[in-house]
């Protein structure tokens, strides 16, 4: 798994076989374990600027580029390693432009300034889909504006390629935890947990599995991602993916001296 920056072993000692491979089967300890980097993580990162958050993704996208033959030998179809890493360099052109585009200043009556400004929403639990597109595509535009993330995620070989990757790029450690093993025992953890600020359900391809995360979210009033039907990750994904993890703070100051 990838926690906080290093590749740890589940505390349970749980494994499973993947094509032949052992990989770690992640416990409830893992996600808590998981969650504390990330919240540890999130408010450098979200204090970083723009600029800096953009040349992280940029350097991830090259490092994605150069390990292009070890996602293939694990399965993932050349193209589809082509399409994810044009997709990180274009969420990492958006580092220092969506708070243009999702902020602004509002017209009001009186002698004030009125201005919105986008904000990270902090720790987001996401349930990956199993392709490495569709990976790329829940990861990116979390972080980019700020947030941290603990990934489940269901197709292990790629996900750790990916975490080496990040590992071996500029990424701060804890930006980005992947937990390998079956989303559907680990998910319910991230669900209840207090310190899990937002939860992207867009991997979750049982319905009565995404209902009953989203009641069990409701407790704490977290934010829950959950796209209709199946998401078509070679389309243009647009701003939804960035916008919807991000909240809007509204500021008001007088004009003049």
């Amino acid at each position: 798994m990838f926690i906080g920056g290093a590749f740890p072993r589940s505390e349970s000692g749980r494994t499973y076989l993947v094509d032949g491979d052992n990989a770690a089967l992640a416990s409830r300890k893992d996600a808590r374990d998981a969650v504390v980097a990330a919240r540890k993580a999130q408010p450098k990162w979200a204090g970083a600027t723009a600029y800096n958050r953009g040349q992280v993704l940029y350097r991830v996208a090259e490092m994605l580029e150069a390990r292009h033959a070890e996602f293939v030998a694990c399965g993932v179809p050349a193209a589809e390693v082509d399409a994810a890493v044009d997709r990180w360099v274009w969420y990492a052109g958006w580092a220092d432009k969506i708070a243009q585009v999702h902020g602004g200043a509002n017209p009001v009556a009186g002698p004030f300034f009125n201005i919105s400004a986008p904000e990270p929403t902090g720790v987001v639990g996401v349930v990956a889909p199993a392709s490495f597109l569709g990976l790329v595509s829940v990861i990116a535009p979390a972080i980019v504006t700020g947030n941290t993330v603990v990934v489940l995620a269901p197709a292990p070989q790629a996900a750790i390629i990916l975490a080496e990757v990040l590992a071996t790029s500029d990424m701060p450690g804890g930006v980005v935890n992947i937990l390998t093993g079956h989303p559907a025992e680990t998910a319910p953890w991230l669900a209840s947990h207090d310190d899990v600020n937002a939860l992207d359900l867009t991997g979750v391809t049982d319905p009565a599995l995404a209902a009953d995360l989203e009641r069990t979210a409701a407790g704490s009033l977290k934010r829950v991602v959950r796209p209709a039907g199946d998401p078509d990750f070679t389309a243009d994904p647009g701003l939804t993916p960035m916008t919807s993890l991000l909240e809007t703070k509204t500021v008001w100051h007088p004009k003049g001296f």
